[in-house]
């Protein structure tokens, strides 16, 4: 901690440092606490911050059981508190771009929806409790989050789960892929990551009655974020050209196929929409039970893959957006 606090004081001279959540609770005026610490230390500190009365966003994965997301929500009832899951892919261009692809309905009825996160990373990294056999670690509680939040947000809640984890580099300790099939009846959705994946395929593959949308290519926000690029430019969160996605689909009657201009990213806009809640009552957008389900489908997904069969979607919480 300390050998943190002198690197952190150079780079950020107006902020104050605490050592420890008790300390960072008593802080005077403070209204949020954000939870980005490892994931089996997330209802923990939410659960505190909740209670000593502040407003609080945690990293996703919300918790690692879905009965602690139960909890933190009852609590954050109880003390009329702000609980929000912090969702940012839900505002790279990419997803921006589907979204509003489907909400003008271009590709017709949905009938395939195809999510890939990969990466390749043979080794594993150095240090990092993500990779080490831990409650809450592994690809699945860490990528799957996003991609399982996503598809939820598209088309709801799901019938049925059927899942494939896998432990594929030679020294992994916790699942480093997944394969997940969710279906909705006349349409599904396939979600898949790996850290085997050098040469990546299509990010997204969307297929409907009308047409299809296939999308390569990474939202570029992350990078400029870690070579500390500040988000204050006009064009923050715009993607170049040659990675904007190819729609195939009919529109008046007329068969096009061509580039698709990708919407700007904006991971800021999360938190400008908790800005506006906690300021003027305006509903979350990210809200806490969208988080429980995505862990309740994370634990279905263990529970699939253990039994080594499709399971019911049960015990998720009816939302709308």
């Amino acid at each position: 901690m300390e050998r943190h606090q002198k690197d952190s004081l150079p780079r950020y001279p107006q902020v104050s440092i605490v050592r420890n959540i008790e300390e960072l609770l008593s802080f005077p005026g403070l209204e949020l606490v954000i939870v980005t610490s490892p994931n089996d230390t997330h209802f923990e500190y939410a659960k505190k911050a909740l209670e000593a009365g502040k407003h609080v966003v945690v990293e996703k994965p919300f918790t690692i059981h879905s009965s602690q997301a139960l909890e933190l929500i009852r609590i954050s009832q109880n003390t009329g508190r702000f609980l929000s899951v912090f969702q940012n892919r839900r505002y790279a261009c990419d997803f921006l771009t589907i979204r509003s692809i489907l909400n003008d309905h271009l590709l017709g009825k949905i009938v395939e929806f195809e999510a890939h996160y990969d990466r390749y990373r043979p080794e594993l990294k150095p240090n990092a409790w993500r990779e080490k056999d831990l409650p809450g670690s592994g690809i699945l509680y860490d990528l799957g989050s996003h991609l399982i939040d996503q598809a939820l947000l598209l088309f709801g809640l799901p019938q049925t789960i059927t899942a494939d984890l896998r432990i594929q580099r030679p020294h992994a300790q916790i699942n480093d892929y997944f394969d997940l099939r969710l279906d909705y009846g006349n349409s599904k959705a396939i979600l898949k990551s790996g850290m085997l994946v050098r040469e990546p395929g299509p990010r997204y593959m969307i297929h409907g009655l009308k047409g299809s949308f296939i999308k390569s290519g990474e939202d570029p926000q992350e990078e400029l974020l870690k070579i500390g690029v500040i988000p204050d430019q006009l064009d923050w969160g715009k993607e170049a050209e040659e990675n904007w996605g190819l729609i195939h689909t009919e529109i008046n009657g007329s068969i096009i196929r061509e580039k698709f201009p990708s919407l700007n990213g904006n991971f800021g806009l999360y938190y400008k929409n908790l800005f506006l809640s906690i300021r003027a009552g305006i509903p979350l957008r990210e809200k806490a039970e969208q988080g429980y389900n995505t862990i309740r489908m994370v634990e279905l997904a263990i529970e699939s893959h253990e039994k080594k069969c499709t399971i019911p979607c049960t015990g998720l919480l009816p939302l709308s957006d």
